[in-house]
């Protein structure tokens, strides 16, 4: 718990940023119970706008270029085991993170393979509160 609340309280991302990172992470991992959660807060809670979402949920291009390239990096340090390519780490860098930033995304990637992985193993039932925000 207390790598989330790390992440939550000193990345330096907004709420915004910490639901993209959380989503990409949880997708990446295929934890449905994790990205219907992360769904519910981002639409709830943090603000994530709507078409942002929408575009994150439906595997569609997410038409804000920053949180693209957070999304694409956060994803590509899933699947490729920590070793982004060097394009996805330049347009991180380039859409205004820095290097720094992408130790926390290294963090929440910890933190929600705690969660994902321990989902997968228990077969966690999708809570009536998050149901609404299935995906597929």
């Amino acid at each position: 718990m207390g790598g989330r609340l790390l992440f939550r309280g000193e990345s330096g991302f907004s709420s915004v940023e910490q639901e993209v990172v959380f989503l990409a992470v949880s997708q990446a991992n295929g934890c449905t119970y994790c990205a219907a959660a992360h769904s519910m807060i981002a639409d709830k809670v943090s603000g994530v706008p709507s078409p942002v979402l929408s575009a994150i949920r439906s595997g569609t291009p997410i038409p804000d270029a920053k949180l693209a390239a957070l999304y694409a990096l956060t994803q590509e340090m899933v699947r490729a085991n920590g070793r982004p390519s060097q394009d996805k780490l330049d347009a991180y860098l380039r859409a205004g993170y820095s290097e720094k930033d992408v130790l926390y995304i290294v963090l929440a990637i910890s933190v929600k393979v705690l969660s994902n992985y321990s989902n997968h193993a228990f077969g966690t039932e999708l809570d009536e509160r998050f149901a609404a925000y299935k995906i597929g």
